[in-house]
């Protein structure tokens, strides 16, 4: 009792956070986050040991995973890589340019050849225009040589080059090249002179034309490295005895393993808390841009909170299993059913990178978790009946169970051998199992978070769009005109609904039950006078109104006695607002001439819609109502009724509270039109004169029908 009585205090001093919805928020994310916190810790940090270098181990070490050996994989990458020769870029304009300098250079002596000048003036020329220091006695012995013998001459020293060049020249090996074109030209038929001018004229052409290419070595070195296939250590394999000298591959197979370190491993509890805290700053912020509704409703969050500590805690169990189990699906499945599938695909990827994490970042794991969890979201986004929840359950497992099978093709090949035939088997059935497992917890689950928080769900909503549910099967055996008229409502409001953004199974679904009061005295309105006795004619228009208005709250009392939904509940005592129950207002007036006739006792009690839904069904319920009561519902009466019906809502003050925009009302207009104009036949045109006589007939009749 005194811990409790601790409690109570430390409670009582925070309770300043549970005063507000704020800090309700606040205290449940710091509960949350704690929670999984804990949870995550001690499955996902390991406890170190103290090893020093030359030192003897304190104790036998055994690998409490699999792991890749860092220490014998490094020395066998970068032996293979020491094994690459270098690459070179070979440069094709090194020849080109050399030719080109021999040709100008000769050129250039047969053009001073042929000037009338002196030697002496020859000589000076010719070092002017080619920049070469040559002898006199060298250029004049080429002066001297025949046009033939210079053609010759320039043969033999391009072909030098040529052979030079061509067998390639790295910068190191520039003076070797040097050296042979100098050989090669002292073996010419020419005299020592003419040899001493090539030599110089050679010597600046001869140029490095293979040049180091680090880029592409390194990425050939990269490429052989990884060639060199990683050293895998298995589970529960010796690492280190105990008293054996510590050295460096026992050091960094140790962290790899992760234990290098004291038994207490700091680095660990902030690595996990930041990891921790930027996936909780993440999922806060989504919520806030995109689910308002939810961060702004502690009841729901608590509800996303313990989905995720479910499938981390099953997560957690079935790791020691096979880490293919764990149960990410089904935390898809819930939340898709639940909330919606965009928050739920953005849970299942931190799902499946935490219980990545927990698996010692398995990497088949966390793409098995991914994948499932994503076409469990996929499976169940357009929920239309409960089967399809078991349905959704072996998508995931026939999906888990191909994605194990690439992976192990990927990764491992395929072997004939018990040990492998054994691992595949165990991970194959795993994945079938995780299917399975997901979809009987989520069906399984469903009934009662449905029921502890208060929500409605798209199955709820199939169950009670079964028309044997007791409400449906009294309106159509004791209001046959009703329950038609609810159907066609229905289908208007789940079409209009889809086409603004709303609900459509909501709507499609409320739409079904909004005149459940009509039940409770069905003669009272037109659908269900089949006799053509209208009672209304024997009372007075305040009464009929008063009995018109009633069937909301008659509704309302069938819907709590029968425990619909609260948004179903909601919607059948919005659907008319405070809409005015125009024909017997008008009756009121022409009845009680001179006498002051309050239009408040002629309308709704209302409330006025507060959701899209809610402002379909109203719309819907009216639409329907009249274009059902004119005679001839050509396309244009009908569209020409639509707007009307609108417009007149609209200008009434009935959207008020509701979030419609007047696109959507354009929206919703463009889809009734387009339904009850399939409903109905398309008939002749008639005169505008009997269209407004036909109209003011509808006026008339839509009271009785739909209001």
């Amino acid at each position: 009792m005194k811990i409790w009585n601790k409690i109570y205090k430390i409670l009582g001093k925070t309770s300043f956070l549970t005063r507000n919805k704020s800090g309700q928020r606040v205290f449940l994310g710091i509960g949350l986050f704690i929670f999984i916190y804990i949870l995550l810790y001690f499955s996902i940090v390991p406890m170190g040991v103290s090893a020093q270098l030359g030192m003897p181990s304190p104790q036998k070490i055994i690998a409490h995973k699999d792991f890749v050996d860092p220490y014998t994989t490094n020395r066998l990458r970068e032996e293979a890589a020491a094994a690459v020769p270098q690459v070179f870029d070979h440069d094709s304009g090194i020849l080109e340019e050399g030719k080109a300098a021999i040709v100008s250079f000769l050129r250039e002596i047969r053009r001073v050849k042929e000037l009338d000048l002196d030697a002496e003036e020859k000589d000076a020329l010719i070092r002017e225009s080619t920049g070469l220091q040559l002898a006199d006695d060298s250029i004049r012995a080429i002066l001297e040589k025949s046009y033939e013998a210079i053609g010759e001459l320039q043969f033999r020293v391009e072909g030098i080059l040529e052979e030079i060049i061509t067998h390639g020249i790295k910068v190191e090996g520039l003076d070797v090249a040097r050296k042979q074109a100098f050989q090669e030209i002292n073996l010419l038929p020419f005299s020592p002179e003419s040899k001493q001018a090539m030599e110089r004229l050679i010597s600046p052409l001869i140029k490095p034309n293979m040049i180091f290419n680090p880029e592409a070595t390194e990425a050939n070195r990269e490429a052989a490295r990884q060639a060199v296939e990683q050293v895998r250590v298995p589970r529960n394999s010796l690492i280190v005895h105990e008293g054996e000298n510590i050295t460096e591959r026992h050091i960094a197979q140790l962290e790899a393993l992760g234990l290098l370190g004291p038994r207490i491993h700091v680095g660990g509890y902030f690595g996990l808390f930041f990891i921790l805290l930027i996936i909780f700053i993440v999922v806060i912020l989504y919520l806030i841009l995109f689910n308002r509704e939810i961060y702004e409703n502690v009841n729901y969050l608590s509800l996303l909170g313990l989905i995720i500590i479910l499938t981390l805690v099953f997560g957690l169990a079935m790791k020691f299993f096979s880490g293919y189990l764990m149960p990410v699906a089904m935390c898809g499945i819930l939340i898709t059913v639940l909330f919606e599938p965009r928050l739920a695909v953005l849970v299942n990827i931190i799902l499946a990178l935490l219980l990545g994490f927990v698996t010692d970042g398995e990497f088949s794991f966390v793409i098995v978790s991914l994948i499932g969890g994503l076409v469990a979201i996929y499976s169940v986004a357009r929920l239309q009946r409960r089967s399809d929840l078991t349905r959704a359950g072996l998508y995931v497992s026939a999906v888990n169970m191909a994605t194990i099978i690439a992976l192990f093709l990927m990764f491992k090949g395929f072997q004939l051998e018990y040990d492998f035939l054994r691992e595949f088997s165990i991970a194959v059935l795993s994945g079938l199992g995780n299917g399975l497992f997901s979809a009987v917890m989520a069906i399984g689950l469903l009934p009662y978070l449905e029921s502890a928080f208060g929500l409605t769900t798209a199955v709820t909503l199939l169950e009670l769009s079964d028309p044997s549910r007791p409400l449906l099967r009294k309106m159509l055996m004791e209001t046959p005109g009703t329950y038609h008229h609810s159907i066609v409502v229905g289908n208007l409001a789940e079409a209009a609904a889809e086409a603004v953004g709303a609900d459509p199974l909501l709507s499609r679904v409320a739409a079904f039950y909004h005149d459940i009061g009509k039940s409770k005295r069905p003669y009272f309105f037109v659908e269900n006078q089949f006799t053509g006795d209208n009672p209304h004619n024997k009372i007075s228009p305040n009464l009929s109104a008063l009995i018109i208005r009633s069937h909301v709250k008659d509704g309302v009392e069938f819907a709590r006695e029968e425990k619909l939904p609260l948004p179903i509940v909601e919607i059948i005592q919005q659907h008319h607002g405070t809409s005015l129950i125009s024909f017997f207002y008008r009756q009121a007036l022409d009845k009680d001439k001179g006498q002051t006739v309050s239009e408040e006792e002629f309308r709704y009690e209302g409330p006025l819609p507060q959701s899209k839904e809610a402002a379909i069904i109203l719309l819907s319920d009216s639409v329907e109502a009249a274009v059902r009561s004119l005679s001839r519902p050509v396309a244009g009466r009908v569209e020409g009724m639509v707007r009307r019906i609108i417009k007149e809502k609209l200008n009434d003050g009935q959207f008020d509270e509701a979030p419609l925009t007047l696109k959507d009302l354009d929206k919703i207009g463009d889809t009734f039109v387009h339904i009850l104009s399939g409903i109905f036949h398309h008939r002749i045109e008639y005169p505008e004169r009997e269209l407004r006589a036909d109209l003011e007939r509808g006026k008339n009749k839509n009271v009785s029908a739909g209001e």
